[in-house]
């Protein structure tokens, strides 16, 4: 017996999501409509719904593997960007084109950056039969973003960083937001970060513990 697999999703729902404050309604809708089996690698299909990530790739020269986003903490830092239908998203780390899916249903448009070609590839190919027309998967290095269908009036980093670069700053629009998580394991908090006269300022939002996206490491100090 196959699994079966929108049982699973609504349990993914109830019992992951809901039950960690996620109550805004499209974000529940997203996870509720999107199938996140058709993103996860095909060996590892039938545990596309727990709670847990779920690695899609060992990782290129940088050693850094890469996952898709336990459910929990991808649908409270979605929640914490309050997207809507006017937004223009600008994704960092496509991954399998998960994430993306989930903010193709909530924002105008999105465009998704994606440092591994090999991810980017199929994630667009996967995107494109699920009738999300509304992303744009390109290839190129996460940390300078994707400036040429800038100003964003949301940033989504889907994964942890150490440090948030400034390029990203300089791509959001004025009001725009950031959501990152920021620091890594244990130490970890979900931050929003909102440009207000040029100016950009963040707050903690809550503690958090997702994969490392490749890069994003802090400049070492010299110290005398």
């Amino acid at each position: 017996m196959g699994t079966d697999y929108q049982d699973a999703r609504q349990k993914m729902v109830d019992n992951q999501i809901r039950t960690t404050d996620v109550t805004s309604h499209s974000v529940l809708k997203a996870f509720l409509t999107v199938a996140r089996e058709d993103f996860i690698p095909t060996p590892l299909k039938p545990l596309a719904y727990i709670d847990s990530d779920i690695q899609i790739s060992a990782g290129g020269a940088d050693g850094v593997a890469r996952f898709v986003m336990e459910p929990s903490p991808l649908a409270k830092l979605l929640q914490l960007a309050q997207i809507t239908r006017d937004h223009v998203v600008l994704e960092i780390g496509c991954g399998s084109g998960y994430c993306a899916a989930l903010l193709s249903l909530l924002a105008g448009s999105v465009v998704a950056v994606e440092s591994d070609s090999e991810l980017a590839d199929a994630a667009s190919e996967r995107l494109s039969d699920g009738g999300y027309d509304n992303v744009a998967v390109v290839t190129g290095d996460l940390e300078k973003g994707y400036a040429a269908e800038g100003p964003y009036d949301l940033i989504f980093v889907n994964g942890a960083v150490e440090t948030v670069p400034v390029a990203l700053f300089d791509q959001l629009r004025e009001g725009g937001r950031l959501v990152a998580a920021v620091g890594f394991g244990l130490s970890a908090q979900a931050q929003l970060f909102v440009k207000d006269g040029g100016v950009v300022s963040g707050r903690p939002a809550f503690n958090i513990s997702v994969r490392p996206l490749p890069g994003f490491r802090k400049a070492e100090e010299f110290v005398f």
